[in-house]
């Protein structure tokens, strides 16, 4: 990767963390970018749970839909999810510390393919989600890029 799309990447994840977003309401953790990669944490609050007190799925999603925004945008292309799927595979509880890390898979023109994997704390896989994208012809951050 060169250093200038490092840098690119960079300031997409500033401007993205600037912004109001479901992400700081269930204080998503920024982690790290890099060309169509990405990784945010989230500990999993008393409030984040479902009717048997596990991790609402809805939380995890969040967390991997938040994740799979910054990996997509991050070649400086306004990038939208087209569709997306995700695979429980393990509960995971209050005070869990989940850990999201999502990578392009690959694509054709306008359209990517992004895995997240979701791990706990013990490096246990907690659920898998794969991202379809669609990206447009904006730039993010226009010709300063």
């Amino acid at each position: 990767m060169s250093e200038k799309a490092q840098e690119q990447a960079d300031k997409i994840a500033a401007l993205f963390k600037g912004r109001r977003t479901l992400d700081k309401l269930l204080n998503i953790e920024f982690i790290s970018i890099g060309v169509g990669t990405a990784v945010m944490r989230m500990k999993l609050t008393e409030d984040m749970v479902n009717v048997y007190g596990s991790a609402h799925g809805g939380a995890v999603f969040a967390l991997a839909d938040a994740v799979f925004a910054y990996a997509c945008n991050s070649r400086n292309m306004v990038t939208v999810a087209s569709g997306c799927t995700i695979e429980y595979l393990a509960p995971s509880f209050p005070g869990d510390i989940l850990t999201a890390s999502a990578e392009f898979q690959g694509g054709r023109g306008k359209q990517g393919i992004y895995d997240i994997m979701i791990t706990n704390q013990n490096d246990q896989l907690i659920a898998t989600f794969r991202g379809k994208s669609h990206s447009t012809k904006e730039q993010i951050l226009g010709d300063i890029a």
